[in-house]
């Protein structure tokens, strides 16, 4: 699917969900639960209420620099800490405070959960991988990757049959990314889906969840294909950043170079509903040629 194509298929699917055309991905304006970015120009030095209301994009910081306005230009189109300035050999204050806050931000997030009735409010089946607690997670990836008896049978009460294509939604590395994200995803490639004719199943939410919990789940219902969506770990950009992977024969075992990736998920990067959409075209090029990962890059080089 060309571009032309690809954005059509957004429009339509934003017409189904009724809402307003998304920012694209290439045009930064944080959006909600972020603060509206504002252009002020808070020089080293000035009260600043909260650091995280400044746009990156924006703040530059270095003084008298030879060509400032080819490297301002040059900003705009990066959130990297580029023209950060300096007070002697140190950051400025203000760099620091920022790096801080991105830094705690980001803890934040892989430490905090996806709310308890996350899944029940969305209209999916709960069930867990064999971690009992988020310190378990962090330290054991293994058992993010595998559940016990009792949640294979959750799994195979919450799926009826065997699905052609299987979601799964994780929380990940990142809870807020699911929380801002996951669910616009959702919608915009469930409907993307059905436009080509796909049935998108039943999805299911997987809590203290690594990617290979999808070939687990590809054992336990002999689902065709397996996409999920999950949490990646955050960065200092965005702690709300997500991940589409995507696998054709999802089984215990199957090699990474299987899997196909739609990453940056998330308002700074590529907005939630074309996220979707796109997925969604991926998910019907894969089904039709019967491979992912790098088997599908080799077959579109033939």
């Amino acid at each position: 699917m060309n571009k032309q194509d690809l954005t059509q298929m957004i429009a339509q699917i934003l017409e189904e969900m009724g809402q307003p055309p998304q920012v694209k991905a290439g045009e930064y304006h944080p959006r909600a639960p972020q603060p509206e970015a504002k252009a002020t120009p808070y020089g080293d030095g000035d009260f600043v209420p909260d650091v995280t209301e400044l746009d990156l994009r924006k703040l530059y910081l270095t003084e008298n620099p030879e060509n400032g306005e080819k490297f301002r230009k040059m900003k705009e189109r990066t959130p990297a800490r580029l023209g950060s300035g300096k007070a002697g050999p140190r950051y400025k204050t203000l760099t620091m405070l920022r790096f801080r806050a991105d830094h705690a931000a980001a803890q934040d997030a892989v430490f905090s959960q996806v709310s308890e009735d996350f899944a029940a409010k969305n209209g999916m089946a709960e069930v867990q991988t064999r971690c009992h607690d988020k310190d378990e997670y962090l330290t054991r990836p293994d058992y993010g990757r595998c559940f016990d008896e009792e949640n294979q049978r959750k799994i195979r009460a919450a799926i009826s049959g065997t699905p052609r294509v299987q979601i799964v939604v994780g929380d990940g590395l990142s809870s807020a990314a699911i929380e801002a994200n996951a669910m616009d995803c959702l919608q915009a490639l469930r409907e993307g889906l059905k436009l080509k004719g796909i049935d998108p199943g039943t999805p299911i939410f997987v809590r203290y969840c690594r990617v290979g919990a999808g070939d687990a789940i590809g054992d336990v219902t002999g689902c065709e294909l397996v996409c999920m969506l999950v949490g990646e770990r955050p960065g200092l950009v965005t702690d709300k950043s997500m991940s589409a992977y995507i696998t054709y024969q999802p089984r215990t075992g199957v090699s990474e170079s299987a899997r196909t990736v739609v990453s940056n998920i998330h308002a700074q990067g590529t907005p939630a509903v074309e996220a979707g959409a796109h997925i969604a075209d991926l998910i019907d090029t894969i089904l039709k040629r019967k491979v992912s990962g790098v088997g599908l890059h080799l077959e579109a080089a033939r």
